[in-house]
């Protein structure tokens, strides 16, 4: 008996093919639907290296005792929570903060990271440490070395630089 006129090979091999494509089809779609995205590529250790990198260049230039280059470490919208001052908020706020600092023939700053961690994300670093900061005392105009810690959250531009969002430091000085 003829189906649709073709003999009974045929139309054996047609339902064959037919449903091998289908399965091959229901197969390729269900593999492409159950994979998970590949996890992200682990980049802790050279996000550390580049914000240590960063964090030289920065105590670098802060021997230049130019307020422009201490700002440029900021990303535009970062923060510095300093002693005694309001939340500064901004380049331009920080930039201006600094300057008397860099305007002192006595300031002189070094710091030293002794710890830092890097997000899984791949976006955020902090480094905490110590520093040494020599400077006029403006009430006494005694020159003065005082020593303590900081936290500094670095996080990662757009660019691929890493910028100060959030600095802060205090001392170990008794109040």
């Amino acid at each position: 008996m003829n189906w649709f006129g073709l003999d009974s090979q045929r139309r054996e091999n047609m339902l064959r093919n037919t449903s091998l494509i289908v399965c091959l089809a229901l197969a390729a779609l269900s593999a492409g639907c159950s994979n998970a995205p590949a996890p992200p590529p682990d980049t802790r250790a050279a996000d550390l290296q580049a914000v240590k990198d960063v964090e030289a260049a920065w105590l670098k230039d802060v021997a230049t005792k130019d307020a422009d280059k201490w700002a440029s470490y900021f990303a535009e919208d970062g923060s510095a929570l300093y002693p005694g001052a309001a939340t500064l908020n901004g380049k331009a706020a920080i930039k201006a903060a600094m300057a008397p600092y860099f305007a002192d023939p006595n300031f002189s700053l070094t710091f030293q990271s002794t710890r830092a961690m890097a997000s899984n994300g791949g976006d955020m670093v902090y480094s905490q440490g110590t520093y040494t900061m020599t400077l006029t005392n403006p009430k006494t105009k005694k020159v003065m070395t005082d020593k303590g810690k900081y936290l500094t959250v670095y996080a990662k531009q757009a660019d691929g630089s890493w910028k100060a969002v959030a600095d802060t430091f205090n001392s170990d000085s008794p109040m």
